[in-house]
């Protein structure tokens, strides 16, 4: 049965070359996920064969790729060739797709015997250690492993074995927007607005190149993404940032355990209005339980989220209170942040001193961007923060 995938030609390699591990890699908007999910019902379509599609965390089957492989066999007509359960996708001539996480989901994995193709997405967060475990599992005869991700830092460990090593059993092929033709019109305009307003993150975000962790970092050298478990028995600390125009209302969570901190919950998103801020905040658990101090930017803000049963308070400023804020979480030994805090661990990357046009000698000025989660850190631990000040200021 012919299907008319509709994908960009640099992504035909994963149909026509023959190797064991098949990589694309590159920024946003270039229909890596779209065109594997494409090309893997094309292969399922062809011959009886199992496709395993993972990632390093999967706890719920909405976390995988479930939806984009629902959606692309219904874009492809093909509803009536495909049942589609809540966890197996399964093809009428004995086809199977399973949705599993490597970190979580490794001996169930282990159980599924015959896998043709192990599709393995958000790639750049697979460590080292599950690759060792995962590789040996996929190990049927001709068996492929095909790799989809944005890339993050060029030492992570699926950045160094598939794009810097040039394996001889490896396809590896940057692919970005520009050679995606069904780049859409909503994509094109968030791509111009990065590249005009910060173009180091566009090279990041949209061309796919390795983030360089710097000395103009304001954590440089601090944190980390890190798989961890939150113990039981710990005091949280819950802070909110405000949006405006395009800056995102966020809530974060975080807590402090052997002098380092531990990030491991996010919400946020942009043009919130009044009546949906309760609702972002419940993707934080315990939201209504522990105090959260939020911008004091926004009292009408503050009034409205408690009035919904929020304990919430307005965090005070004061002059120096950011560079205050900075040096206080600097202080920690390590910052630890969860890969479910994708957007705290993005503005750890990019938030950066003023660097001198000219001479690129950095200066003691915090830009005041890429923020608003890393605010809602400060504004959580500002007990902490005045405590460290007022102690300093009495030894002055």
């Amino acid at each position: 049965m012919e299907v008319n995938l509709e994908i960009p030609e640099k992504m035909l390699f994963l149909l026509t070359t023959k190797k064991r591990y098949k990589v694309a890699y590159g920024g946003r908007g270039s229909s890596k996920s779209w065109s594997i999910g494409a090309c893997l019902i094309a292969k399922a379509l062809e011959s009886k064969c199992r496709i395993l599609c993972t990632r390093q965390l999967q706890t719920s089957i909405a976390q995988s790729v479930h939806k984009l492989l629902s959606d692309t066999i219904s874009r492809l007509g093909l509803d009536d060739r495909f049942e589609i359960t809540q966890n197996v996708i399964r093809c009428d001539n004995g086809s199977e797709f399973y949705f599993k996480g490597i970190q979580n989901n490794i001996n169930e994995i282990k159980s599924i015997e015959g896998i043709n193709y192990c599709w393995v997405e958000e790639a750049q967060s697979v460590t080292k250690e599950s690759w060792d475990v995962l590789i040996p599992t996929i190990r049927a005869e001709d068996s492929e492993i095909w790799i989809s991700f944005n890339p993050d830092r060029e030492e992570d460990a699926t950045y160094q074995n598939f794009v810097v090593a040039k394996r001889d059993d490896c396809t590896s092929v940057l692919v970005n927007y520009t050679d995606n033709p069904f780049f859409p019109d909503t994509l094109r305009k968030e791509m111009e607005y990065c590249k005009q307003v910060d173009y180091g993150k566009y090279e990041h975000i949209w061309l796919g190149k390795t983030v360089i962790n710097t000395e103009a970092q304001v954590f440089h050298d601090k944190f980390e993404l890190k798989e961890f478990e939150t113990p039981d028995g710990m005091t949280f600390y819950y802070g909110s940032d405000w949006g405006f125009a395009n800056d995102p209302t966020t809530l974060v969570r975080c807590f402090i355990k052997d002098h380092c901190l531990y990030i491991d919950y996010e919400s946020g998103g942009v043009g919130v209005e009044f009546e949906e801020i309760p609702a972002l905040f419940k993707k934080v658990p315990y939201d209504r339980q522990w105090e959260i101090r939020a911008d004091s930017a926004r009292p009408e803000t503050i009034s409205y989220v408690a009035r919904q049963g929020f304990n919430i308070k307005a965090c005070p400023k004061w002059q120096g209170s950011v560079e205050d804020g900075i040096e206080y979480i600097r202080s920690f030994r390590r910052i630890y942040i969860h890969p479910r805090c994708q957007h705290t661990y993005k503005e750890f990357q990019f938030y950066s001193y003023k660097t001198d046009r000219n001479t690129g000698e950095i200066l003691p000025i915090v830009l005041d961007k890429d923020n608003h989660y890393i605010d809602a850190i400060r504004y959580a631990l500002n007990p902490y923060i005045q405590k460290k000040v007022s102690i300093l200021s009495v030894l002055d």
